[in-house]
């Protein structure tokens, strides 16, 4: 008999900001393959068809259209700015109200288990569980304390995480890092908490855009950040190590695809270091765009100053590009072929830099070594995990 499983989230592509909405869609599709049921709400409607699963919307009205092409929810708790360029929500009782929205839902839906995404979906997660009284799993992309950088925690949003952690039967984390951070900040007993790595999709990679292609046109190195630009990805690091590698290799460009709270202070230090001709910011990229851009680069950087899991990473590898990830990340415990350092050893994230442009062979094993081993972490591995709690949940 198949698994019918109600699950919350935020976003879902092409209507994303970052990983959440890739893990989302790799998950889903993998759960839908091994016979699942995926129920998946969100809280605004968008123009979503796919055959693998069934979504439910908070939000009764049609959805708006996109602005200046960009693909994002209009409850999209990174931007500044919404599909209406309507001022920033109050995200907390925007969670509230999904949680509204949930005690409808889980009294008129027929489901198994519960799954919320993250915080914005934990109380949602939680009313559904008291409504139906059916099990609860919350799973952990990243924490408040992460995307602070464990400093000024928003107290509003850590006490949601620690009531949807407290409240959950079983608590799922991206990776051994982010189990350690939640048993020790949020004092969640361990054997609570079952570690599930992300994968990657390699069906869902695009196709490469032409018109971005000409970044490869110059034959000048390009080093790759792509991700949110706030504090918990180390921005301020990437470019200060930028300025380090221009005064050995003044030919090298490096490439931002993304936005974030931080992007003008980026632009702005960019600027005080003298460098700004150098980096090149494209904004938010998606599907062939992000795509070519990842194809493009010689070198993708990832200086997170506290990272549950990097899902780019994996993304990078798996269309050839070497990788270079601090040491502070969930990736960092399974990948083996890639150059590891500490997000504030400015002098090393630039050595490590100047040696794979410098070297060819260096570049040609991380880039061989690294696409084969993205290969064996997939959605598959990481939904049938997922299946084997489900099930054990259903058994009590």
């Amino acid at each position: 008999m198949a698994i019918t499983v109600l699950m919350f989230g935020w976003e879902f592509p092409p209507f994303h900001v970052g990983g959440l909405g890739v893990a989302c869609y790799g998950l889903t599709r993998a759960l839908s393959a091994a016979g699942v049921n995926v129920l998946f709400a969100l809280p605004d409607r968008l123009d979503l068809r796919l055959p693998f699963l069934t979504f439910l919307f908070a939000d009764p009205s049609p959805p708006p259209s996109t602005v200046g092409g960009e693909h994002r929810t209009a409850l999209d708790p990174y931007a500044t700015v919404g599909w209406w360029e309507a001022p920033r929500r109050d995200y907390v009782a925007s969670a509230r109200h999904y949680a509204g929205f949930a005690h409808t839902l889980a009294a008129a839906a027929h489901f198994d288990v519960i799954h919320a995404h993250d915080w914005l979906c934990f109380e949602a997660g939680l009313e559904a569980k008291r409504v139906s009284g059916k099990p609860l799993v919350v799973h952990v992309h990243a924490t408040e304390y992460d995307r602070s950088g464990g400093r000024g925690a928003n107290p509003h949003v850590f006490a949601i995480e620690k009531a949807g952690m407290e409240g959950a039967d079983v608590v799922v984390t991206v990776s051994r890092f982010t189990k350690a951070n939640i048993v020790r900040h949020y004092e969640i007993p361990p054997e609570k908490v079952r570690v599930i790595h992300n994968g990657v999709d390699l069906t869902f990679m695009g196709t490469p855009a032409r018109d971005v292609l000409r970044l490869r046109e110059s034959g000048q190195p390009i080093v790759l950040f792509a991700g949110r630009i706030t504090l918990q990805k180390g921005p301020e690091y990437f470019v200060r190590a930028a300025r380090r590698v221009l005064e050995v290799n003044s030919s090298v460009r490096f490439v931002v695809a993304g936005t974030g709270d931080m992007e003008h202070q980026m632009i702005s230090e960019a600027a005080r270091l003298g460098i700004a001709d150098r980096v090149l910011f494209t904004g938010f990229l998606s599907g062939k765009d992000l795509a070519t851009v990842y194809r493009s680069a010689d070198l993708f950087v990832m200086p997170s100053v506290s990272e549950p899991f990097g899902i780019s990473a994996l993304d990078a590898l798996a269309y050839g590009t070497p990788v270079l990830i601090s040491r502070q990340s969930g990736v960092s415990e399974v990948l083996r072929h890639v150059l590891k350092v500490d997000f504030w050893d400015l002098d090393d994230i630039a050595d490590k830099i100047l040696a794979v442009l410098r070297y060819p062979v260096l570049h040609r094993l991380l880039r061989s070594q690294g696409q084969a081993e993205s290969r064996r972490h997939t959605w598959k591995a990481s939904a049938e995990k997922c299946m084997d709690l489900y099930l054990a949940l259903q058994r009590g």
